[in-house]
């Protein structure tokens, strides 16, 4: 069963840390909130995450092949949502910087976290699709060890990130903060650029 959950651990790690729009939102919680306020981004991407894993196991990734639209759909409401971040974090001026944490709520932040999540298709089908097939592979005695690796793997990650953020955060000057908000702006544009191409040869 060890050997089972650290697979399912290492195939997790292996889908969730390369570079996505939900490690950069996470990142830039850590970055602007520090901790224990980044740990609502935490548990939003987490709980997220274990949901779609959830979900995988379950037979979801049938369903999302079988709804006409979805897809497209999803596309669509993934490059609004990660365009408008995007453009708000380029934006971004010193003195926005000053009553920032003016704006923040638990609630606030679990939104936004789960609206990253949830609304970039790419991460969904990943975590439904590709982790509910190695799920739904193993033999019914040794899924839940391996569905518990995959979960592992997403909230280490993401608790691993805030913190490695919220420790930068001491060396962040206002007029560093600006330029890391505008940097995680062009990145979260082009991944807008990239759902909005995928759309449009979607509905093609």
């Amino acid at each position: 069963m060890t050997a089972v959950f650290f697979t399912g651990l290492a195939i997790g790690l292996a889908l969730i840390v390369p570079i996505g729009a939900q490690n950069v939102f996470v990142f830039g919680q850590g970055v602007s909130l520090g901790m224990p306020r980044a740990l609502w981004a935490v548990a939003g991407a987490g709980l997220c995450d274990t949901l779609l894993i959830v979900l995988g196991a379950t037979g979801a990734s049938a369903l999302l092949d079988s709804v006409p639209g979805l897809r497209p759909a999803m596309l669509a409401a993934g490059a609004l949502f990660l365009a408008y971040l995007g453009v708000r974090s380029l934006l971004t001026r010193p003195t926005e910087l000053d009553g920032e944490d003016g704006d923040w709520s638990p609630a606030r932040t679990l939104r936004r976290t789960a609206a990253v999540s949830l609304l970039n298709p790419h991460a969904v089908l990943d975590t439904v699709g590709v982790l509910g097939a190695a799920i739904a592979a193993q033999s019914a005695g040794t899924r839940a060890a391996f569905a518990a690796g995959a979960v592992s793997a997403s909230w280490g990650w993401f608790l691993l990130l805030a913190g490695a953020a919220a420790a930068m955060r001491r060396l962040m000057t206002p007029g560093r903060r600006v330029w890391f908000d505008r940097a995680s702006g062009v990145i979260l544009l082009v991944f807008a650029v990239w759902l909005g191409w995928e759309f449009v040869h979607a509905v093609a």
